[in-house]
């Protein structure tokens, strides 16, 4: 059973270790004597007897390796090994008078060599096993595993005891492969990077040692390149593969499949080992056509666009990374344009087709469709796929008609409504989409109008015309029945309205310019059947007396929808000639018309 103080002791000297080659790993004794004080007096004894050992024996010659690990890494994926290529850093100094005598730190360039095989003086090839990246150590060399009892040409003396401060930057083998680490993948993955793919991707480029030498974040602009076509170093088309849109990765590639002895630039020296995080942005195949994917179809459907057709749609507009660049819901207004007839970039042309009123769709654009190479300034980058989640509000064809559907229509219908006629009426005006623009039923006053006097738009009149009282419509008015190109107020230009209508109350109208018909023979003589006391003049009291008598009647007709009075008094003065407040015989005598030479009558 090991003693409680002599396991202290090993968990102080727990970085002195032996190896199998029999070299030696030898911790700095500094970092025990921090606790020296804490144990117990046994152990402190045994330490310090073994300090006593530790410290006449290092008077004595050298028989292996020393070596001080006095910066290890806290993580450490791997360790040299024999046979492995390293890239290191060193000061090499006597031991003796600690006098320099080589570094690669001066000459501005790591130290690049092959470990166990002969190719480093041995107190180097065995004490350079073991280390990580990033790590600091010192190894101290005995003259027998360094140049000897000759030294070398004469910077080094004979029977030298050799140190060297060694910082490792970098392993790899002949065997590696690219590493790949995935750090975040979505959810949804639709398709992969594959060889011939086009990507669009953003990356952080790091020596193994973790120092930067690229970014494509700091020149604010993605790596675009194809991939598998010997575009990129042979890891970045392998490490690539499989990539989803939005995937994190670290791909890390070894110097053979990099930059190899020549290196790159400044940055990246010969033999590197590249480190890169990866995310993906965007991925296409010049191959590719559209994606149309159909998220709302409304039933019901009885027309879909066509070449030629006008149309309204609302978008939200993304990258395949989700990234937005331009909505129209933020602007509140539509995009109109026509469908087939290069108005927009041609994918969306395509997309355009064969949609209904009300239809939500997410077309994929691939870029040889939408803006290509060259993107649209600082809003779309060159060579990117675009994603477009529209909804259709309305679309019409600059030849369409008034529609009219009769939804309900009395048994009993003894008149319908037409020209000069004036009509009460109900209705409800919506976009194509739903939204309600107005309704009757919010107004002060009942809505009425004498049909074509030009007092509702064209299309609303069409609908009005031919209903009988108690007949409901539903009416479709596209914009050049409506409202046109410049909309009005509340109503989008362009819009195709919506109506639903219902006759109310109908009173036959007379002809414009007009304010009295007969519906019948004339009397004939008039005067004396309109003198009604025979005293040879006519009054406006009389002559309303009797113009009222002939609607009772139904032999006569009033301009309907104004006040009877009113119209009256109007005919009235219009026949009295002489403006004396009385009409007479002769006041009613025909004239004629010089330019037809026809005999013409006023109202009367």
């Amino acid at each position: 059973m090991v003693p409680d103080f002599l396991r202290s002791f090993s968990l102080h000297f727990s970085r002195i270790s032996l190896l199998a080659d029999g070299s030696f790993y030898r911790a700095s004794y500094r970092s025990c004597c921090s606790n020296f004080l804490k144990m117990d007096p046994t152990a402190r004894l045994v330490l310090f007897l073994l300090h006593v050992v530790t410290v006449t024996c290092s008077t004595e010659p050298l028989v292996d390796v020393v070596v001080d690990r006095y910066d290890i890494p806290k993580v450490c994926p791997r360790e040299v090994q024999t046979e492995d290529f390293i890239r290191y850093h060193f000061n090499g100094s006597l031991r003796a008078d600690g006098k320099k005598f080589d570094s690669s730190h001066d000459r501005g360039k790591p130290f690049i060599s092959q470990v166990g095989l002969g190719r480093l003086i041995t107190g180097m090839d065995r004490g350079l096993q073991g280390m990580c990246v990033n790590e600091r150590r010192r190894i101290i060399i005995p003259p027998h595993l360094a140049y000897g009892s000759v030294g070398t040409g004469g910077i080094i003396p004979p029977d030298a005891v050799l140190v060297y401060d060694v910082v490792l930057l970098d392993i790899w083998n002949t065997e590696d492969k690219v590493q790949i680490r995935i750090l975040k993948k979505p959810a949804r993955c639709n398709r992969t990077v594959v060889a011939s793919d086009f990507v669009r991707y953003h990356y952080n480029g790091t020596l193994l040692s973790g120092a930067p030498f690229d970014s494509s974040y700091s020149r604010n602009e993605t790596y675009d390149t194809y991939v598998g076509k010997g575009h990129l170093i042979k890891g970045m088309d392998k490490g690539l593969l499989g990539m989803c849109v939005g995937e994190r990765r670290v791909i890390i590639v070894p110097p053979f499949l990099a930059y190899g002895e020549n290196g790159s630039g400044t940055r990246i020296p010969p033999q590197a080992t590249l480190v890169f995080e990866v995310l993906m942005v965007d991925i296409f195949n010049p191959k590719d056509d559209l994606i149309v994917e159909v998220k709302e179809a409304p039933e019901g459907c009885t027309r879909r666009t066509v070449t030629g057709d006008y149309i309204r749609y609302h978008y939200n507009g993304t990258f395949q990374d989700g990234t937005a660049f331009d909505s129209s819901y933020q602007r509140n207004s539509t995009y109109n344009t026509y469908i087939g007839m290069g108005y927009v970039i041609r994918g969306m042309d395509k997309a355009l087709l064969g949609l209904c009123i009300g239809e939500k769709r997410r077309i994929t654009v691939p870029p040889h469709l939408a803006y290509g190479e060259d993107g649209v300034g600082d809003l779309i980058p060159g060579s990117a796929v675009l994603i477009f989640d529209i909804h259709v509000i309305d679309f019409h064809n600059p030849k369409d008609p008034v529609s009219i559907t009769v939804t309900h229509k009395p048994e009993e219908c003894k008149m319908t409504s037409e020209a000069d006629d004036w009509i009460l009426y109900r209705y409800n005006c919506s976009l194509m989409d739903g939204t309600l623009l107005y309704s009757s039923d919010d107004q002060n006053s009942p809505s009425t109008t004498t049909l074509a006097a030009n007092m509702v738009i064209p299309g609303l009149e069409k609908g009005l015309i031919g209903m009988c009282v108690g007949e409901r419509r539903e009416v479709i008015i596209p914009p050049h029945w409506g409202h046109g190109e410049s909309g009005a107020g509340g109503v989008p230009s362009s819009a195709v309205l919506f109506f639903e209508l219902e006759l109310v109350e109908l009173q036959k109208g007379v002809p414009e310019g007009f304010m009295f018909v007969w519906l019948g023979d004339i009397p004939d003589p008039l005067f004396p059947a309109m003198d009604l006391n025979g005293d040879k003049e006519v009054p406006l009291e009389e002559f309303s007396a009797f113009i009222m008598l002939q609607v009772e009647q139904g032999t006569g007709r009033l301009r309907p929808g104004v006040d009877s009075g009113s119209v009256i008094k109007d005919i009235f003065n219009n026949q009295d000639q002489n403006k004396d407040g009385k009409i007479v015989e002769d006041e009613l005598t025909p004239q004629v018309n010089e330019d037809s030479e026809q005999v013409k009558r006023d109202e009367l």
